[in-house]
């Protein structure tokens, strides 16, 4: 009943308007957020993380990452928790907090909530790559700026390769001692002029094959256990098949196996749809980023569309932003594209450079900021 109430409307609403810590606490409180995990920060330097908001109480003997049994009284819920009650963590001693989709049990890395602490129900989410990325960045930065803030976000290092690559640097095999010498002097970070990057992420991919059917609460994220998992459970005769699948397949579609990531993963966009058409023939630009599965901050999901033999980007980061807290606000932020959903429109693709390479704009919180940079001006009803 929830999902639809005014309660959830209005917590919503008000948490937008709060402001202190206090009067947004005191929203928060009204527990009828049923779908998003929370990250908070002010000008005064708290800094803040709730893990869900309207949590129900459950009985523990049961497993609730599996289906339970609606007729009895034991699966009925016991009332909800408190604010002071859910996964949470506040101004932690490491002075970030982190969230990639993941477990929050790693979240400001050592000032973390303690996993024992809590029911397994409230948080099953696994630990992901995306994460692991994350925590490195931030667990000794010191003096950040929103330049350099930045900097960490648009981070390609693919942790996940950490895992997959080494069992397959190890076998020998001639007809692909190029490509295995190529990832094995590879520095794990993606980039739109390596080969390496095209040769792990096709490979990886195709490795998914291999993975056992998860649980539902392993398919919950992408768990740095699946990717363990995907390297488990193939042989090292997989592991050279899909290597030699991925080097064939290059072959058929660009006559070589050489292929620079960004001579192959693109971004386009051509209509204001959000269907989109692709056409290896229309104009698109080269992208660096991968998909955060592998570890990838600045996440951009790309396949081979039907009927082009690139891969385009269909899903990942869309509105980014880093915010500066303090007298005034400063901020910066960056689109998929543009504002506009006209074709025509100069605001069409005029951001997609900046999203492709982490160059984001200011933006214009105050009336005479909004002013100096006006392109046109009107009054309603012209």
């Amino acid at each position: 009943e929830n999902n639809r109430s005014l309660k959830a409307l209005m917590e919503a609403w008000l948490t937008t308007k709060a402001e202190t810590f206090a009067q947004y606490k005191k929203e928060m409180d009204l527990r009828s957020n049923t779908t998003n995990n929370t990250v908070y920060a002010d000008d005064y330097g708290n800094i803040a993380y709730w893990h869900g908001n309207f949590m129900p109480k459950r009985d523990t003997t049961l497993d609730w990452t599996q289906p339970v049994d609606g007729t009895t009284s034991a699966t009925e819920w016991q009332g909800t928790y408190r604010l002071d009650e859910l996964v949470r963590v506040f101004n932690p001693s490491t002075g970030w907090i982190q969230n990639c989709n993941s477990t929050p049990y790693a979240i400001s890395g050592d000032a973390s909530p303690r996993r024992d602490d809590y029911p397994a129900y409230m948080a099953p989410d696994g630990q992901n790559f995306r994460s692991v990325n994350a925590i490195r960045l931030l667990q000794n930065a010191r003096g950040l700026t929103l330049d350099s803030l930045i900097a960490k976000g648009y981070n390609r290092y693919l942790a996940a390769f950490e895992v997959l690559l080494p069992p397959i640097l190890k076998i020998s095999d001639t007809a692909l001692d190029e490509p295995i010498a190529i990832l094995k002097a590879w520095d794990r970070y993606a980039s739109d002029t390596s080969i390496a990057t095209t040769l792990a992420v096709e490979w990886g991919t195709l490795m998914t094959r291999h993975m056992p059917r998860l649980t539902y609460a392993e398919r919950a994220s992408w768990q740095t256990d699946n990717i363990q998992k995907e390297v488990d459970s193939s042989t090292d005769a997989q592991k050279l098949t899909d290597l030699r699948t991925v080097v064939a397949d290059l072959r058929t579609r660009f006559g070589t196996w050489r292929v620079p990531w960004g001579a192959e993963n693109r971004y386009q966009r051509l209509t204001g749809n959000i269907q989109e058409t692709y056409d290896d023939n229309r104009p698109s630009i080269p992208i660096a980023s991968v998909a955060s599965a592998f570890g990838c901050l600045p996440s951009f999901v790309s396949r081979i569309m039907p009927g082009v033999k690139k891969r385009y980007g269909f899903s990942g980061n869309s509105f980014i932003a880093a915010v500066e807290f303090g007298p005034r606000v400063h901020a910066k932020t960056i689109v998929t594209g543009g504002e506009s959903s006209d074709p025509k429109d100069p605001h069409f693709t005029d951001q997609a450079e900046g999203y492709a390479t982490g160059r984001f704009k200011d933006v214009y919180f105050y009336k005479e900021d909004v002013m100096a940079h006006a392109e046109k001006t009107y009054h309603p009803g012209e």
